[in-house]
């Protein structure tokens, strides 16, 4: 380390305090690891401010001795966003100590909290204000707001309410120079010029750091309903989405695909789930409907889709869950079905979206593309089909060895983002770029587009010392 990037590192340490930095190895290993093992890195510190001042102290040093720094939230991304590369000069700045709920008003329906506040606590304030904040991802109970802005979360509940920027009002960002943007804006409506806060939201950290949020805040529903549906083919769940809709007046909240084999992952390694059905079937969707009002007219409607999904031989056999413990079980199901993945060895995972009505071609499409590929691939596709976004991961076909498998994961990935890509789709749908898109975004966005965002960056960030190597192609 040079006697410039060593008085860098003192400077953060006097700014920051004692509480503030740590070079323990051991504390520091969670930050440097990606969750699926996927990326490793190496950092000169981490970074601990606990106020967004002290995000702004941190950046301005970085900025005046060029030290490049990675943001990072709760460390559940899955494209490699939040960690260091391997060359161990870069710093990781962790928001977890700003982690405090500023303001609720249940009157203006939002929420004010700092970037380290854990999704599931936000949800928790908004529940005891008799409020719900709609954003719901598995790793809701590790993931932190900052994150969830930084890479525009998804997630189960997007059909009814959208993505994350579509639930946020106004942020505050640390900018690469250690300025700070107060936008905390409780405005729904704010026609004065660029709507500068939605260049930061999906932007993983790349343009500035956000430091706290206004989020929306909605009526808490009195009537929720959950049923697990068999259906004949993935055309039948597509079918029955459009049925819902209409049957419900569009109080669809949730429509999740499940196929068997993922069904039988989550049944195979995690504890206490139940198979909904006596017999096996291909295909299932999680329907979830929420109405505003108590009193069982959710149930009724619930009770006549799946009715009328019967006669016109759409489902096959149908679950309505009877009470909150049984809808829970319901949708640990749906939830599990990431984390049964990683016992059944390696499997080569895509976040794409398409137009909900070209799922069925895309699933079919891409399925056989990669079993022609490697014979005796495990596909699990599954998610959000009532946005579109398919969580399309190839499982490696039994006793085949892990790391052979992963090592295709390039060929395969073309293979799918191009079909994706024909139907009119994305690559990724939720999950962001970070690492593992990088490039590969080269392959699908037009020339223009990428030299925008690569405007964008020069100019919000000209030393490139905000999550240096991440989004934006080189």
């Amino acid at each position: 380390m040079s006697t410039t990037e060593t008085a860098a590192l003192e400077r953060l340490k006097t700014a920051l305090g004692p509480k503030g930095w740590t070079t323990d190895p051991a504390e520091m290993a969670p930050h440097l690891v990606e969750w699926r093992d996927l990326y490793q890195g190496r950092a000169a510190m981490l970074l601990k401010p606990a106020s967004t001042a002290e995000v702004a102290q941190a950046m301005a040093i970085c900025a005046e001795t060029g030290t490049p720094v990675v943001p990072q939230g709760g460390n559940t991304g899955l494209v490699g966003g939040g960690i260091p590369f391997a060359g161990g000069e870069e710093v990781v700045l962790s928001l977890s100590r700003l982690n405090r709920v500023r303001e609720l008003d249940p009157l203006d329906n939002t929420i004010t909290v700092e970037a380290g506040c854990v999704l599931a606590a936000v949800q928790a304030a908004a529940a005891a204000a008799d409020r719900l904040f709609p954003l719901r991802i598995g790793s809701e109970g590790s993931c932190q707001i900052g994150g969830n802005l930084s890479t525009n979360a998804g997630g189960t509940a997007v059909l009814h309410y959208g993505n994350t920027r579509e639930l946020v009002l106004g942020i505050e960002v640390v900018l690469a120079d250690g300025r700070i943007w107060d936008g905390l804006r409780r405005l729904r409506k704010d026609n004065t010029g660029y709507d500068l806060k939605q260049l930061f939201i999906g932007a993983e950290g790349t343009l500035g750091i956000v430091t706290a949020a206004v989020l929306k805040l909605f009526p808490k529903p009195r009537d929720v309903q959950v049923a697990v549906a068999a259906v004949t083919d993935v055309r039948a769940a597509v079918a029955l989405l459009s049925l819902a809709r209409e049957a419900s007046g569009d109080r669809v909240t949730a429509f999740e695909l499940m196929p068997r084999m993922g069904l039988d992952y989550v049944l195979r390694h995690i504890p206490g789930t139940i198979d909904p059905f006596a017999a096996r079937h291909d295909w299932q969707v999680l329907i979830e409907l929420s109405g505003g009002q108590a009193g069982g007219q959710m149930r009724a409607t619930m009770e006549a889709l799946l009715e009328a999904g019967m006669e016109r031989d759409l489902v096959v056999d149908a679950v309505l869950a009877g009470s909150q413990a049984q809808a829970a079980q319901l949708w640990r199901l749906r939830d599990a079905m990431s984390e049964a993945q990683k016992p059944e060895g390696g499997s080569i995972k895509h976040d794409i979206s398409v137009p909900v009505s070209r799922i069925p071609d895309f699933i079919d499409q891409a399925s056989r593309a990669v079993i022609r590929l490697i014979p005796g691939t495990r596909i699990i596709a599954f998610g959000h089909i009532g946005d579109g976004n398919i969580h399309f991961n190839p499982s490696q076909p039994v006793g085949a060895d892990r790391q052979w498998f992963l090592d295709q994961w390039e060929e395969v990935s073309h293979l799918v983002h191009d079909i994706a890509a024909s139907l009119g789709g994305s690559i990724s749908a939720e999950h962001g770029i970070g690492r593992m898109k990088r490039e590969e975004i080269v392959r699908y966005k037009p020339a223009i587009e990428l030299e925008l965002m690569r405007r964008l960056k020069r100019s919000f960030d000209p030393q490139g010392i905000l999550n240096p190597g991440k989004t934006i192609p080189s």
